[in-house]
């Protein structure tokens, strides 16, 4: 059967999941009375719940006698070691564009290491049934966004077809509302070329994927590069240097069809296959026949930029909801991620209580802590920081990102002015119609942390933000922080609607009646710019004079704002903590203690 491989690359939300949806019906896979849920390859409840592809997968429809594997790759920068990997597996790649939004900077990010392999795209607009949709304008900005990537003049001789992924139709012409994705498989099959394998040579395959199950073991997915493999067959693992890491046998070999993985008796150069049997090889390895002594070349990935703090949970309340707690728990967890996420790092600190977690950006970071914290463990997460470097003149640098916010005209004024409060530079501002304004900036990723909220209140929730990672550059110098200070619990107990209704007036809180709080946990924001300790559990005195009913039914309280786990880590300030817990998400100050808080400043100070 004739093999084609080939890479999705979307923007977060502009439909490639939904598409993939649409190709497994109309190819057979699924039969006709089959249920199906939604979006059917994004498979973790984390993806489900944010609608946003997370890991990279493999699947594979039929069309036609031609098997056509297929690879779903996330639309996020955050989770860009997952793509730098997966482009090595396909020969080409179909760039999926919202035909209002444009290509965008998350796009230009994957689209700009396809180009750089050699890949020729297949140009899919998607939902072209909006009714703000620009077309022909979008076209023109993908034909710009590859010229800037420097694509040679195969890549920039790309077919284009016009689509409605949810109505599953795709055709030449951008008029059509009706029709099937016929036209889509046709220019799979015609324009990306088959592998470009060695049937003949010894058996290599290159690991880009690492997967876990609980009776196979290590599952490593990855290109049959040439030759081929039987099960049991002897094998070996090679490092990037060429050092065997482990030799063993292929216990088990698996294709994807569908949505599933089918096991098979052998499996020939060119097809993307899972192997079992290996206990130590990892991501970028090269797994051969034991007379292979060259290993193939992996793809370089980018460094991470930006750095948290994982601890052992040490409040009053440790304990009590999580069933895993203990340091040796988190660090086994953490070098797990570690193995099959290429992107983080992890190193162990001197007090072996905690661990420094480098990744990509915030929301990869957050991913993992929102995982780990629904398999039950209990952490305290620092603020993040990122990673300065030095260059060839000892000069410090620091990580920039491009930024490119979408939003109403009357609020583009203030988003300019925080913007560059927080040391951004403006590269470009253009209206982007439907009275929206699009602004691009140039910004150090350390003013970053923690502006998502306050844009979108600053913007009412109307504006878009999409970041991506563009360079090191000169360190920009201090940074503005969190203006507002915050309101300190003084003692432990459960809060009171008696003692909350006065602190109202004080600041925002972050805690309802009959909650339990402890010393130095944060319970709100103050409106002045220093930290406040409050009392928010002192409870009316009850004499024979008055009565214990009355006026306790007329405290109103306003309902309390209660922090997401991104928005609690971008809140927090260095001298804090966000407590994560299977049940609850906290703030604290690191210190609990008001005279160690005091010591710590002044040492700070000095």
């Amino acid at each position: 059967m004739s093999l084609r491989n080939v890479a999705i690359i979307a923007h977060v939300d502009h439909g490639k999941t939904t598409l993939v949806d649409q190709l497994f019906r109309q190819s057979g896979t699924f039969r006709d009375n089959q249920r199906i849920e939604e979006r059917a390859m994004d498979s973790n409840d984390l993806e489900k719940e944010r609608g946003i592809t997370i890991l990279a997968k493999c699947t594979s429809v039929e069309w036609e006698g031609t098997r056509i594997n297929i690879v779903d790759t996330p639309g996020h920068a955050d989770f860009g070691g997952e793509v730098e990997r997966i482009l090595s597996m396909v020969d080409g790649v179909i760039l999926l564009v919202d035909s209002s939004e444009g290509a965008m900077p998350q796009t230009k990010f994957v689209t700009g290491k396809a180009l750089a392999l050699g890949l020729r795209p297949i140009v899919v607009v998607n939902k072209i049934d909006r009714a703000d949709e620009r077309t022909q304008e979008v076209l023109d900005e993908v034909f710009d966004l590859f010229v800037s990537l420097e694509a040679n003049d195969d890549q920039l001789d790309f077919p284009v077809l016009f689509a409605s992924g949810r109505n599953g139709y795709a055709s030449e012409d951008a008029a059509a509302r009706e029709g099937t994705l016929r036209p889509l498989f046709q220019k799979i099959v015609d324009h990306v070329p088959a592998p470009s394998a060695d049937p003949d040579g010894p058996f290599k395959f290159l690991v880009t994927l690492l997967d876990r199950d609980n009776f196979l073991g290590r599952i490593l997915t990855g290109l049959v590069f040439s030759g081929s493999v039987k099960t049991n067959m002897p094998i070996h693992a090679l490092d990037n240097d060429g050092n065997i890491v482990e030799t063993g046998r292929a216990s088990k070999i698996m294709t994807f069809r569908g949505l599933e993985r089918v096991p098979t008796e052998e499996a020939n150069a060119g097809d993307i296959i899972s192997i079992a049997g290996l206990t130590t090889a990892t991501v970028s390895n090269t797994i051969a026949d034991p007379t292979v002594s060259e290993p193939l070349h992996a793809q370089p990935i980018d460094p991470p930029t930006l750095s948290m703090r994982f601890a052992v949970n040490d409040s009053p309340m440790a304990g009590r909801e999580g069933s895993k707690v203990t340091s040796r728990m988190i660090r086994d967890r953490l070098f797990r991620e570690a193995e099959s996420n290429v992107a983080i790092k992890v190193t162990e600190a001197a007090d072996k209580d905690s661990f420094e977690v480098a990744g990509r950006g915030e929301l990869q970071l957050g991913v993992l802590i929102e995982t780990m914290r629904r398999e039950g463990f209990e952490l305290g997460i620092s603020r993040p920081r990122v990673l300065f470097r030095e260059d060839e003149d000892g000069k410090r640098t620091e990580p920039y990102e491009t930024v490119v916010i979408d939003v109403d005209e009357e609020f583009s004024g203030t988003v300019v002015e925080k913007m560059n409060i927080r040391k951004a530079e403006l590269t470009d501002m253009r209206p982007s119609g439907g009275g929206k304004t699009r602004i691009t900036f140039s910004a150090p990723s350390r003013g970053l942390i923690g502006y998502h909220g306050e844009f979108l209140s600053d913007t009412r929730g109307t504006g878009i933000m999409n970041r991506l990672f563009e360079k090191y550059g000169p360190h920009k110098g201090n940074i503005e922080g969190r203006k507002n200070g915050v309101l300190i619990s003084n003692g432990a107990g459960e809060a009171n609607s008696y003692a909350l209704g006065p602190l109202e007036e004080r600041g925002i809180l972050m805690v309802g009646p009959g909650e339990a709080l402890y010393e130095g946990m944060i319970i709100g924001e103050n409106a002045k710019t220093d930290d406040l300790e409050v009392n928010p559990m002192k409870a009316k005195q009850l004499t024979n004079f008055r009565a214990s009913g009355g006026k306790d039914d007329a405290i109103r309280l306003t309902p309390p704002r209660r922090l997401t786990l991104e928005q609690a880590i971008a809140y927090i300030d260095d001298d804090e903590m966000v407590e994560v817990t299977p049940k609850n998400i906290r703030l604290r100050k690191r210190h609990l203690d008001p005279h160690e808080r005091k010591r710590a400043s002044r040492a700070k100070a000095a």
